[in-house]
């Protein structure tokens, strides 16, 4: 077992994936094209939420998506193009998108969702907790009688998993929220769920893995590979070639682009979301919320506010559609209209690209044509909620240990 580590991609998969195995006394090096300043693992909603456990792919995404995209404001968008991994993927989501797959996934996205939240707590004595960790909950509030439907269903298959949830109407969501106005029907709080403020975690884990000796090779492009049989014994870059024991690729919407410099396709789109973050809010929220009917994440971090949402299915690229922010600015103003928050311009306007498998479920484990490769991705959403459990469970796949859980529904070849 080599101990000679290169990581590609230095967002919070990548990151925790180098906490673990430095631990373990490996010798880690990752390698980031940015700075670690920024992206997709910054500007984020921050959850850490057990209670996400349905997968993106369910009963009913695929006409509510077509609805939605008659709608240049709504939260779901999918840019026409032809393009034959848009189409392959497209494909398979619509496959997997039914109710027997949905039971059949539910359980493992459960248990690693379970083992992040336990890992989260557990990081956060190690570092100190720098990123705001509160431990309050998350909301789900509803303003309609068929969201408030779908989500007292959603709290029935939750307790049946052990996930604690508390059943408020409006009046008791307001009494929670005693400095905002909130207009809403009802909400379901998912104790177990707690929030962070994710720059703060990227910027802790990157002074800590420095601290501890893991080289991050920063603004630094992968090229190519050089392979030797059935070992990748290199990583070839715009700043030279980094020879590699083991290879750990976990560089979230760009994990198909690299994989494919190794003759391996894999099924994954970015899903572009944005978010805006007000400073110094002078009344504020108390829980993080989702607004189910707008699609609107809320999230308070100190004296700060995010609002976040919408999933932009139009390639890598970091424009901003101008509408969809917008969209999410008045999702939010509909629940709490006594916010002072006016729209911010456009240089305010944060996106970044989650990667979505076409299940909703990540990959994570050694794919069989090299055996010193190590896929992590593919965590659509939920990745900072995600972030402990896979780098545990990569450094458990490295040191060829037993897996905390079972992971056989992330293998990375499961769509060939």
């Amino acid at each position: 077992m080599s101990k000679n580590i290169k990581i590609i991609g230095g967002g919070v998969i990548g990151l925790c994936c180098a906490y673990y195995l430095q631990k373990e006394g490996y010798d880690v090096t990752v390698i980031e094209k940015g700075d670690i300043s920024n992206g997709t693992s910054f500007g984020n909603a921050g959850y850490i939420s057990p209670s996400h456990f349905v997968p993106l792919a369910s009963p009913g995404i695929i006409a509510q998506g077509l609805r939605w995209m008659l709608s240049a404001s709504s939260p779901f968008y999918i840019k026409p193009r032809l393009d034959i991994s848009l189409i392959k993927w497209l494909m398979t989501f619509w496959k997997k998108s039914n109710s027997k797959t949905v039971e059949e996934n539910v359980p493992h996205l459960h248990s690693i969702l379970q083992l992040s939240r336990h890992l989260m707590s557990d990081i956060k004595e190690d570092l100190g907790n720098h990123f705001r960790m509160a431990e309050v909950g998350c909301f789900m509030l509803y303003k309609s009688d068929e969201t408030e439907k779908h989500e007292l269903e959603l709290a029935k298959e939750a307790a049946t998993l052990g996930i604690e949830t508390r059943i408020y109407n409006g009046q008791e969501v307001q009494d929670l929220e005693p400095e905002v106005e909130v207009r809403t029907k009802g909400g379901i709080l998912y104790p177990i769920d707690c929030h962070i403020h994710p720059g703060d975690f990227m910027r802790t884990l990157k002074e800590h893995l420095l601290a501890h000796g893991v080289k991050l090779q920063l603004n630094t492009e992968v090229t190519g590979f050089e392979k030797n049989g059935t070992v990748v014994s290199s990583v070839i870059t715009n700043k030279g070639k980094f020879d590699c024991g083991e290879l750990i690729i976990a560089s979230g919407s760009w994990l198909p682009l690299l994989t494919k410099q190794l003759g391996i396709q894999m099924l994954l789109q970015p899903g572009k979301g944005y978010s805006m973050t007000f400073e110094n809010v002078g009344k504020n929220l108390r829980h993080p919320a989702i607004l189910v009917d707008r699609r609107v994440a809320m999230t308070p971090m100190g004296a700060d506010l995010r609002m976040g949402g919408t999933m932009e299915i139009s390639g890598i690229n970091s424009d901003v559609l101008i509408k969809r922010a917008k969209a999410i600015h008045a999702g939010a103003l509909d629940y709490y209209p006594g916010l002072d928050l006016p729209f911010p311009s456009i240089d305010k306007i944060w996106n970044g690209l989650r990667p979505l498998s076409p299940d909703g479920l990540p990959y994570i484990g050694r794919h069989s044509k090299y055996q010193n490769l190590t896929l992590a991705g593919g965590h659509a959403m939920v990745g900072i909620t995600l972030a402990a459990a896979t780098g545990k469970l990569v450094e458990e796949i490295i040191g060829h240990k037993p897996t905390s859980i079972g992971i056989k529904a992330f293998d990375v070849e499961r769509f060939h």
